[in-house]
């Protein structure tokens, strides 16, 4: 079964406020005057909480689920008579954030407000129904900042929570909040479901340029096999070209390597270093923005540069990660130095740097478990470049299905 377009629409609670401020590019310069982005949470605080009253609220958040003076959502719902907040769930790297990649909280009472915090990190399905079932709750709520691509875990936190909140018969409520990459388009290959994983559930693009409230009602429409009772609380003053630093929100770091809003512009491309012997940047300040390996020289520098790859520069650099891949040790690489986001291609700047790194690095190879299949979402990516094909060839290669999903996401957009 699939909800049509005007269903949709009609389990929206709030609809987008229109604006007629210039776009802001990402130059740190707070929103043109009379434009002032209030997310879904803002609005639904304003509103009085109207979608929840009488309901029994759980929270599926993290670190990033703020207001705009940086309060944290839980902490100001609980003490507010007008919500019955009863429980939380934490996500990957959990609810206050304290765990690494690949980790979680588990089970505890949050200190500060006594709410039972449930761990949902890597259940999905029926045993992540149950957890909704047992916390007792009615409506749960999302409310998690994303980053634009495919392979950041919390959309399909939301994916698995909407399956089991539908397994479980409960509602669903969705606060919106800005992609800090823009919304303009979506970039990349789309993924192939035989290589479906955690860092990709469904056929999507590797930048998908969708808020979490589009990507909810996408996932409604087209991906779950029951939709479940879903509302959305949109934005206003959001436009899709505005980049992270022209919604005059405060940045929380998403996940312990996501630190800055430049980190989540290159994040669609460079994390493809994941699934290669090459460091991506992890245990330095600047995860995905530096990568590199033992034995690496200028020549890459000098290699990616001349693909003439609008919008980013590199430099010759040198670090030493302070754990993960390298640890400890002294490696040679790369900085990308993005000088123009709107004409930067992320996905198309992270296939140049693979086939450059394969031509000038010797040792290059990839992860023995070919990851990279499961971050670009099948094996061609990696069989054209062991191939030889160059970056022109490499991006032809996912036009068609790029262009398929782009006709279907538009049916989903919300904002200009």
């Amino acid at each position: 079964m699939k909800l049509s377009r005007r269903s949709l629409l009609a389990t929206t609670t709030a609809a987008v406020a229109a604006s007629a401020a210039p776009a802001h590019a990402a130059s740190g310069r707070a929103p043109a005057a009379g434009r002032r982005v209030r997310t879904g949470f803002e609005r639904l605080a304003a509103d009085g909480y109207a979608p929840l009253d009488g309901q029994r609220v759980g929270v599926v958040t993290n670190p990033t689920g703020i207001t705009r003076d940086a309060r944290h959502i839980v902490d100001v719902m609980h003490a507010d008579d007008r919500v019955d907040l009863i429980a939380v769930f934490g996500p990957e790297h959990g609810f206050r954030g304290t765990a690494q990649a690949g980790g979680s909280e588990g089970r505890y009472d949050d200190p500060a407000t006594g709410l039972p915090v449930y761990d949902t990190y890597l259940k999905s399905g029926q045993p992540l129904a149950d957890v909704f079932t047992a916390s007792g709750v009615d409506t749960i709520v999302f409310d998690i900042q994303d980053v634009g691509a495919r392979f950041y875990t919390y959309i399909w936190t939301l994916f698995d929570c909407m399956e089991a909140a539908g397994l479980a018969g409960k509602r669903f409520v969705v606060l919106d909040r800005p992609n800090p990459v823009t919304g303009r388009a979506a970039l990349g290959p789309v993924l192939h479901e035989e290589f479906a994983t955690f860092v990709g559930r469904k056929p999507i693009a590797q930048a998908h340029g969708m808020t979490v409230a589009e990507l909810a009602r996408l996932f409604n429409g087209e991906f779950l096999r029951a939709p479940v009772p879903l509302e959305t609380v949109l934005m206003s003053g959001w436009k899709r070209s505005d980049f992270h630093e022209a919604s005059g929100l405060p940045w929380v770091p998403p996940s312990p390597n996501m630190p800055t809003p430049r980190t989540a512009l290159v994040y669609s491309g460079t994390c493809l270093f994941e699934g290669t012997n090459l460091s991506e940047g992890r245990g330095t300040t600047r995860p995905f923005e530096l990568l590199g390996a033992e034995g690496i020289d200028g020549r890459w520098a000098d290699g990616a540069n001349g693909l003439g790859l609008a919008g980013v520069r590199f430099r010759e650099a040198y670090f030493a990660p302070t754990f993960s891949k390298f640890q400890g040790r002294t490696v040679g690489g790369v900085q990308l130095h993005v000088h123009d986001p709107e004409a930067f291609d992320p996905v198309r700047t992270g296939i140049g740097l693979l086939i450059t790194a394969k031509r000038v690095w010797s040792d290059f190879a990839w992860r023995p478990d070919h990851w990279i299949d499961k971050l670009t979402g099948s094996a061609r990516v990696r069989t054209m470049i062991d191939a030889g094909a160059d970056t022109d060839e490499v991006v032809a290669g996912w036009h068609e299905e790029l262009a398929a999903f782009r006709r279907t996401r538009r049916e989903y957009l919300l904002y200009r």
